[in-house]
């Protein structure tokens, strides 16, 4: 608290008895030792009688770790909450998603949370509208309306229990903007965190048509139920934050495009979490003091992310970006640019896929059947891609599929469901770099494999990249050792021509043989044999 280290963002909050708010540990506020107690989450804070702080806005905290409960229901559960899909149900359909019964689930979060389902999604809903009251000009009926609340007196009368201020309390200036030309919203996260290597990986594993990637931004199109939608992702300088900008007809929408958005840039990750686990690994342990920071890159749609990895299998990134290209281009609806006007496409959903022939996919028919395979099991309910799932069972669902093997199934699993203990121990990097670490113990850093995985990915590309310029190194320098064998070699048929003329008499010189074999050696297999 008194280095404001925001890698502690969202693990606890400070309760100031004095002023009767809660705070972030980051917050300005300087209170008195003696006058603070601490909480383990929000929620202890506000049963304790506290408020939150109108300067840290305790809302805009990090997932914090214990709020995720222990119990693996409790955790499925929470992931289905933070993707606002209780807002459509009631507690009975939901608890029968996760196999319980409401009665047994209640039960469940009382014991880990102190919280209901429903508090825990009502909770989720006043915090996003608070946040667009504060960072958006956008009046406070679309909030109410944003926030999935039917009512404006209900929404103020919710909203004034929680934070026990009214709305346009948190305002200065109402603002007449209706948001059609977007939104702002700044999602925070833990440091450290590597921005551009995340950034490149998108770079290079673009979705053509859908995505536009560079240095510093992530831009993309999309369709949430029937609202088409645009959105931008940008690094904000010197700040533990990302800048979110969400154009869409249907504001209702928003709280789902930053829930997808946090997951895809894994924002709610725990870097010290994954610190403490690769400790007593010191390869992983190593490779974590090199390259702080790394996260796992999700997909904004579970399926187009899965079917992108099949297209992948056994291609280059070229060669995939190709393909997935063609799929988009050939089978994807058209739409106008939210932006632009232009024209663009949308990925292919499983309806279409399933009965298309892909012909106009340059890529195997054993791939084509795959994709379709896969398209089919989704739409029958064979296979689900919902991150609340037991990842073991989702696997095996996928190994089901023909044409999808062990690489496939945990890198997808890995990708579109968030999986943090999916390790493909089949990839040839992978396989590569645990022949070179043989030290490295997978099962002492569960649930975390994925993170290991990542880091040995960078790791050996690392490796891979310094031999790359040790090896361009050592062919300049056979060069420059040809060039001058070539200089020494005319200058001794210079001396010999000049021999010649003064005996009057032609010899043959050993060095013009010297000199026509060294012009018959081919200067790339020279320094291929050499490498």
């Amino acid at each position: 608290m008194l280095a404001r280290d925001h890698r502690f963002d969202g693990k606890f909050f400070v309760a100031v008895k004095t002023t009767g708010v809660y705070c972030r540990p980051i917050c300005p506020a300087r209170p008195k030792r003696e006058n603070v107690e601490f909480f383990t989450d929000a929620v202890s804070a506000e049963l304790a009688g506290y408020r939150p702080c109108l300067r840290c806005r305790p809302e805009c905290a990090p997932l914090s770790p214990a709020w995720r409960g222990k119990k693996a229901v409790v955790q499925r559960a929470l992931k289905l909450i933070a993707r606002n899909e209780f807002r459509y149900t009631n507690e009975d359909r939901f608890a029968a998603r996760l196999g319980v019964s409401a009665r047994h689930l209640r039960r469940l979060f009382e014991e880990e949370i102190g919280q209901t389902p429903k508090q825990i999604a009502d909770n989720n809903r006043l915090n996003f509208a608070r946040k667009l009251l504060v960072e958006t000009e956008m009046p406070i009926v679309t909030v109410a309306r944003t926030a999935g609340f039917s009512s404006l007196r209900r929404f103020n009368d919710a909203f004034q229990k929680r934070f026990r201020r009214a709305p346009s309390q948190l305002r200065k200036i109402r603002s007449s903007s209706d948001g059609r030309d977007g939104i702002e919203l700044e999602l925070s996260f833990r440091p450290p965190y590597d921005w551009q290597t995340i950034i490149r990986f998108y770079q290079s594993h673009p979705i053509p048509g859908l995505e536009c990637v560079t240095d510093d931004s992530f831009e993309r199109v999309f369709r949430i139920g029937d609202t088409i939608g645009f959105l931008r992702v940008q690094a904000m300088v010197g700040e533990p934050r990302l800048k979110l900008r969400i154009v869409a007809a249907d504001p209702r929408i928003h709280f789902e495009v930053v829930s997808r958005v946090r997951r895809m840039f894994d924002l709610d990750s725990d870097p010290m979490l994954i610190a403490n686990s690769f400790a007593q690994n010191p390869p992983l342990a190593k490779f974590y003091d090199r390259f702080p920071g790394l996260r796992l890159p999700g997909g904004w749609d579970p399926f187009e992310t899965a079917v992108c990895s099949i297209l992948g299998q056994l291609v280059s990134a070229e060669q995939r970006c190709r393909l997935v290209g063609q799929l988009v281009l050939g089978y994807g609806a058209e739409i106008a640019h939210p932006i632009t006007g232009g024209r663009t496409y949308l990925f292919p959903g499983p309806d279409i896929l399933a009965q298309s022939d892909l012909i106009k996919v340059k890529t195997t028919r054993a791939r084509r059947e795959t994709i379709r395979e896969f398209s089919r099991r989704v739409l029958s309910g064979a296979i689900s891609l919902s991150e609340a799932q037991d990842p073991m069972l989702f696997r095996k669902a996928l190994l089901e599929t023909k044409g999808i093997g062990p690489w496939s199934a945990e890198y997808i699993s890995l990708r579109s469901i968030g999986d943090t203990d999916a390790f493909p121990r089949t990839d040839l990097i992978l396989k590569r770099a645990l022949e070179l670490h043989p030290d490295v113990d997978l099962e002492a850093v569960k649930p975390w494999r994925s993170y290991a995985a990542i880091y040995l990915w960078k790791g050996f590309a690392q490796m891979l990249s310094k031999k790359k310029r040790s090896d361009e190194h050592d062919a300049i320098l056979q060069g420059n050792k040809i060039s001058r064998r070539r200089n020494q070699i005319g200058g001794k048929r210079q001396s010999a021509g000049r021999g010649s003329l003064e005996t009057g008499t032609p010899k043959p010189s050993k060095a013009r043989h010297v000199e026509a074999r060294s012009e018959a050696i081919d200067p790339a297999r020279d320094r291929a044999t050499t490498l």
